[in-house]
């Protein structure tokens, strides 16, 4: 779980062109919105195409979504959900 959080971090730095460094001291239990990383909903659709880019898989829900997108271990969880799936 922990090399799928790393990895899910540099894809998350990569795709909203965010500093590497803000998302190493991040706890991955923090919320990925607001008050945690402060990401947005704009942030979030590119979460979204981050996830089928990368992973080839799709939130195709908004509970989903907000579930999935809640904290990195939330992500890191949904991700490898997702992997066994396929």
């Amino acid at each position: 779980m922990k090399e799928l959080i790393v990895e899910l971090k540099a894809h998350i730095a990569e795709s909203l062109r965010l500093e590497p460094e803000k998302l190493e001291t991040l706890d991955p239990s923090a919320s990925l919105f607001g008050d945690g990383l402060g990401l947005d909903s704009i942030d979030a659709l590119e979460l979204v195409v981050m996830l089928e880019k990368h992973y080839g898989i799709r939130i195709t829900d908004i509970e989903e979504g907000r579930e999935a997108l809640a904290s990195l271990n939330a992500l890191a969880e949904f991700v490898g959900q997702g992997r066994s799936e396929s």
